[in-house]
């Protein structure tokens, strides 16, 4: 099963890469990775997603509250909570009829086209990954120049916060 797994974490050098150095040791995959400083900018928040069964999921969790450098951790599927991802796509826009259908999609899929040249649209689009991937699938494979994807980013719902 999937998990999304938010950390609070001490913003300093060397925390990310023991987060990744724990997963890395003891063969779990991480799917995605997203981190940035919060308000408070001595700490980080560090959100990852990751696949296993609950036994995993509980030993990892475990493990990453055992860091010195993780101030809270809360895994997010365990509640109601929102996800959402960012995609920025170059796809191919040379022709009258071809940039219309493609402006037509960003309309539907409610994204923005950011950057424009006579050959292609650079786009981008949020949500969760089931929507990203629903446009990408709607395009055709050789229209697509580039993707670029964020990673999930997550929040619970209501009054569930991780702080401090």
């Amino acid at each position: 099963m999937r998990h999304i797994i938010s950390i609070l974490m001490e913003n300093e050098a060397g925390a990310l890469s023991r987060v990744a150095g724990l997963f890395s040791a003891r063969g779990y995959n991480i799917e995605s990775l997203s981190v940035a400083p919060t308000e408070d900018p001595s700490l980080s928040r560090l959100t990852l997603v990751t696949r296993g069964s609950e036994p995993i999921i509980e030993q990892i969790t475990k493990q990453l509250n055992k860091l010195i450098d993780v101030v809270k951790l809360l895994d997010l599927t365990e509640g109601p909570h929102v996800e959402r991802e960012l995609m920025l796509i170059k796809v191919k826009a040379a022709s009258g009829s071809q940039r219309e259908e493609v402006k037509r999609l960003v309309d539907i899929f409610r994204g923005h086209i950011i950057d424009v040249t006579d050959k292609s649209y650079t786009i981008e689009l949020t949500g969760d990954v089931c929507k990203l991937d629903a446009f990408i699938a709607t395009l055709k494979g050789d229209d697509i120049l580039e993707t670029v994807r964020s990673g999930i980013t997550g929040i619970a719902r209501g009054d569930k916060a991780l702080h401090i």
